[in-house]
């Protein structure tokens, strides 16, 4: 039996929303709404109904509304990245700072600010898509600049250098550092016995073991965290000259990260962490930015480098050569869809732009093979720069044509070349000036299956970044190393890695020992060439060393109840805001809390959903009462303990004290009382961001 229909009113110029016979809600077109087509533009009259035959009878296959829909939503997944899949993808600008033609003939660089679109693309290595964001991983940091003369992408990641020197040994790693085959986990992780196994057997690993295990990769934020274009490339100017070149971003708002028990709570609470992040600082107008900054360095400084500039598991430390800066990118837009832009972006390392060329670093030169290859495979064809975000910005004309999905086909009658064909009608042509031009290195050898001689030294390098590293740094290396080993089944797996590490330093490995309770300590690997230990600490490797000056950018949160200081807040409220923090407020209830003065504030976060773990630094401004009510809390308590456990610096009004006992928090200095005058001082001492002083005294293993 039919039922009336019942209308909802619809807003001005959205349509309307009304009830078909059995209850669904129909939204029909209106004012300035576009009517519901097929993929082939058939306008649709009904979207929540399959054809049938009568009212309970089977559905007919000519319902090709129906068939359009389905056939489209059963194939709207494309393969996911093999490595990389875990990403996020901003729109930005980069400005030239001057111009860099005695080095470069790139077109974006002759111009001082001169201004290039571009699009970069943050991920997690070896995480599948659905994987959190705080996984311990390196960080891919992948930029496309859309230049006057072509795409150009610098497809680099959080750290310099890499586990590998040659390519034919990634897929090898990538296999390791995934999920087992036989179990299928674990996911996002390294800490089990494949990974361990694979690099135990791989010296030429070892300086990117360390680097792993730092804190470099739980990063805070991708604001916060350093870019590089990990290989040597080259610059060649207008008259030829080659320069070689090592490409930095460096976070203009410094580096910082996280602790290990607070990323692995962050993935909990909000596995798109690192995500939202970007995404709420880019609608609040934060915008990030980064500098560019060049390595230069000629052929005469290569051959007397103590290794070699070819090998991608090396690094030049920046006191050696320092950086240039010489632009600044700036994130300002983020996607209009996800998928259209972010999943179906193409960078490769082979797009580069004249005045840009490769060397002969073989992890390089394979992967130039690797980028291009895998885009049939997940885009479908070749032609996969039709996709708007991997099309050039620039004129572009080939006699490239058909294959799946062409946008564009040449267009009159010549589709070869050279032609005898005149004019527009001949197509285009090859421009000796303009066009882009290897760099005419001589090469001469045998053909082998051998690398450079200075590619043996594995440790160096490896131990110089560890003795880089302030003591708190080491004391994270060397409790990652532990957690990692500890999931680690076979004991000749973790006693490879301990003799590897012997040769880094004596030390860790004795620590790293100790904490896996090895009754014995191994024999130390045998290196391939002897370990050099006398290079000078590089400080610049170091995240707290090259911290912040300024709280800007970073986040405070701030439990409140009914009763709490409107004086006390609006203080705290305003010295955050001036040195450009954001404050967020936690409560009972996310409804509403009634302040001191009368007034009314709506927390962000409930206390049971709003960790400390989201906040750089904590305020407690709770009236008594609501510290009595919080007492009773176990997420109240875990919000303070967690901040203390995490050494950040906590603030807090004379009332919050029960909160505090409860916690089981003892004062020390990185704990302040807040009074009147000292929200400022109190957001000056933020800018240390962790109090790391009290971390020994809350670890005791």
């Amino acid at each position: 039996m039919s039922q009336p229909s019942s209308k909802a009113p619809g807003a001005a110029g959205t349509g309307a929303a009304e009830r078909g016979p059995s209850g669904e809600l129909h939204q029909s077109a209106g004012g300035d709404v576009p009517v519901l087509t097929t993929s082939q533009g058939i306008p649709v009259s009904d979207d929540q109904n399959s054809l049938k035959v009568g009212r309970r009878g089977p559905s007919l296959l000519e319902d090709f509304h129906f068939r359009d829909k389905m056939f489209h939503f059963d194939h709207e997944r494309i393969p996911e990245r093999v490595v990389h899949a875990r990403g996020f993808g901003v729109h930005g600008v980069f400005e030239n700072y001057e111009s860099l033609s005695d080095i470069t003939s790139a077109d974006l660089f002759q111009r001082a600010g001169e201004k290039t679109d571009t699009f970069v693309r943050f991920s997690t290595v070896a995480g599948n898509k659905g994987s959190p964001d705080l996984a311990r991983d390196v960080r891919g940091f992948a930029v496309r600049f859309y230049t006057k003369e072509g795409n150009w992408d610098i497809v680099g990641n959080n750290i310099p250098v890499f586990f590998i020197q040659d390519a034919i040994k990634f897929p090898d790693l990538i296999h390791a550092a995934k999920q087992e085959p036989d179990r299928g986990f674990p996911q996002a992780q390294t800490a089990h016995d494949n990974f361990w196994d694979f690099m135990s057997l791989m010296p030429e690993a070892m300086h990117m073991a360390v680097w792993i295990m730092s804190d470099r990769t739980i990063p805070r934020s991708f604001r916060f965290m350093e870019g590089f274009g990990v290989h040597t490339f080259r610059l060649v100017n207008a008259e030829g000259k080659s320069t070689f070149v090592k490409f930095h971003w460096k976070p203009v708002l410094g580096l910082q990260s996280v602790v290990w028990n607070e990323a692995l709570k962050l993935n909990g609470m909000d596995p798109d962490y690192h995500r939202r992040d970007l995404w709420e600082a880019i609608q609040n107008g934060d915008y990030p930015e980064w500098e560019l900054g060049f390595q230069l360095f000629d052929e005469e400084f290569a051959q007397a480098f103590p290794f070699d500039v070819l090998d991608a598991t090396k690094l030049i430390p920046e006191e050696d050569v320092p950086v240039r800066p010489v632009g600044k990118l700036t994130l300002n837009r983020t996607v209009e869809n996800f998928f259209f832009e972010t999943e179906q972006v193409a960078f490769q390392t082979g797009n580069v732009v004249p005045g840009v060329d490769f060397t002969n670093d073989p992890l390089l030169q394979g992967r130039n093979f690797s980028y291009l290859d895998t885009q049939l495979k997940r885009l479908g064809g070749p032609n996969f720069t039709h996709i708007p975000i991997n099309a050039p910005r620039c004129p572009m004309a080939n006699f490239q044509q058909d294959g799946h999905m062409a946008m564009r086909n040449p267009k009159g009658r010549a589709n070869y070349e050279p032609n005898s064909w005149g004019g527009a009608m001949g197509g285009p042509r090859e421009d000796p000036e303009r066009g882009f031009r290897s760099f005419p290195e001589e090469l001469s050898g045998q053909k082998l299956r051998i690398r450079g001689e200075l590619f043996a030294d594995h440790y160096s390098q490896a131990r110089q970044f560890f003795l880089s590293q302030s003591e708190t740094e080491q004391t994270h290396i060397k409790d990652a190393f532990v957690f990692e080993l500890s999931k680690v089944e076979t004991p000749a797996i973790r006693e490879r890695i301990v003799a590897h590490l012997l040769n880094i330093d004596e030390d860790l490995a004795a620590k790293v020992a100790d904490g896996l309770g090895m009754k014995e300590m191994p024999q130390a690997a045998e290196p391939a060439r002897p370990v050099v230990r006398d290079l000078k600490p590089s400080p610049k490797l170091s995240i707290v060393q090259n911290g912040p000056e300024s709280f800007k950018g970073r986040k405070l949160g701030v439990i409140v109840t009914d009763g709490t200081d409107a004086g006390l807040l609006a203080e705290l409220e305003a010295a955050a805001k001036a040195a450009g923090a954001l404050v967020e407020l936690v409560g009972p209830k996310v409804g509403g809390v009634t302040l001191s003065d009368g007034s009314t504030r709506e927390p962000k976060q409930k206390v049971n959903g709003g960790p400390s773990v989201l906040y750089d630094a904590v305020a407690l401004l709770p009236s008594k009462d609501g510290a009595a009510l919080l007492s009773r809390e176990a997420t109240a308590k875990d919000f303070v303990s967690d901040a203390f456990a995490h050494a950040k610096f906590i603030a807090h009004s004379p009332d919050a004290e029960a909160l505090l006992d409860k916690a089981g928090v003892e004062k020390d200095a990185g704990i302040v009382e807040l009074g009147k005058g000292g929200a400022k001082a109190f957001i000056a001492q933020c800018a240390k961001l962790r109090f790391w002083e009290r971390e020994a005294k809350v670890h005791a293993v």
